[in-house]
């Protein structure tokens, strides 16, 4: 009988591939990380230098770009964001994360704390618990951000003006875009104290300060331009108005209150538009204003006796602020130049 034929080894084909593609998946992953990698240098070059043309100063003593394999993480040392106006947000640490997934939604946090300076009152140096933010939504206008600080402290840096408050458990910002071109400002402060020889600490004594601002803002589309100023100027030429929702301070037993209202900018940079307001021992707050010189004695003694006019139970009196003419009113009262949302130059 012939001998029967030798029986074929098997294929090891089978054991191999699976190996084969992971190392396949492994170069196509790195690869497109490192591209990512890149990419997100680029664009924060070239963001950079869309900022220097309007006239914004940006810089940092070293960026360090890591994360691999699947988050972009980005590290700022000694960041420096510095207004044509004069102010400025400066880190030391300031660190960037977003998942391979997900490069359109950054987690931003300022883990060793960080400092906003005032164009004429100086730096104050912001720590706290946690002090972190959220960006994304960037194809919207207004792109959505988030900014939420956890027993914040704040204190001026030396040589700088004192700050209206030392410290807060919790301050918000949320900006969102919204249906008909419009965008969402939401702003609270829950629990702040007050800095005892200031305004609000004359007013509020010990008690806890609160602060709520609430607003939609139409025509989003035509917030456009080089700077700050000349996109609130389009914004304002083409119609743009705020509507406030709900806007509240509460300094202890004082409250200014406010649930309508439509705000504008004019040609001269400042606020106009009208807000009917609540307020709460409304004569005793203005007094503390003509104090610290924040209004004249004569404004915050004209203003009182208007408050205390309209005054009705509970110490309450309703009332509305204009902002007109580049000024503020109580009433007939003015109480000094409106708020100034762009400077004029």
């Amino acid at each position: 009988m012939p001998d029967p034929a030798p029986a074929r080894k098997p294929s090891r084909l089978g054991l191999y591939l699976p190996f084969v593609l992971l190392l396949i998946l492994i170069v196509a992953w790195s690869a497109l990380w490192v591209w990512a990698r890149n990419q997100a240098q680029v664009r924060m070059d070239a963001a950079v230098a869309d900022l220097t043309r309007a006239g914004y100063q940006v810089s940092w003593r070293d960026r360090q770009i890591g994360g691999y394999p699947f988050r972009m993480d980005v590290t700022l040392t000694d960041a420096v964001v510095r207004a044509p106006s004069g102010w400025a947000l400066e880190a030391p640490t300031l660190e960037g994360e977003a998942y391979m997934h997900a490069l359109g939604h950054w987690i931003l946090a300022a883990p060793n704390g960080a400092a906003f300076v005032r164009p004429k009152a100086g730096p104050v140096r912001v720590t706290g618990k946690a002090i972190r933010a959220a960006v994304f939504d960037f194809s919207h206008r207004p792109p959505s951000f988030d900014f939420e600080g956890d027993g914040l402290v704040f204190q001026p840096e030396a040589g700088a003006q004192p700050f209206a408050l030392t410290g807060a458990d919790k301050v918000e910002f949320h900006l969102r875009a919204g249906p008909d071109d419009q965008g969402g400002v939401f702003l609270s402060v829950d629990k702040g104290k007050a800095r005892p020889a200031g305004l609000l600490g004359r007013i509020a004594g010990d008690k806890p300060i609160s602060i709520v601002w609430n607003s939609t803002l139409s025509k989003m589309s035509a917030f456009t331009g080089a700077n700050w100023a000349a996109a609130v100027r389009h914004w304002s030429d083409a119609g743009g108005q705020m509507s406030v929702r709900q806007a509240g301070l509460t300094a202890g037993p004082a409250l200014i209150g406010a649930n309508s209202g439509t705000l504008t900018v004019g040609t001269d940079g400042r606020l106009r538009g009208s807000l009917p307001v609540t307020l709460r021992q409304a004569p005793q707050a203005l007094a503390a204003m003509g104090q610290t010189g924040a209004i004249s004695q004569q404004a915050a003694s004209a203003a009182a006796t208007v408050a205390e006019a309209r005054q009705g139970s509970g110490q309450q009196a309703q009332a509305t602020i204009y902002f007109q003419a580049g000024r503020t009113t109580l009433g007939p009262v003015s109480l000094g130049p409106a708020p100034t949302v762009y400077d004029v130059r």
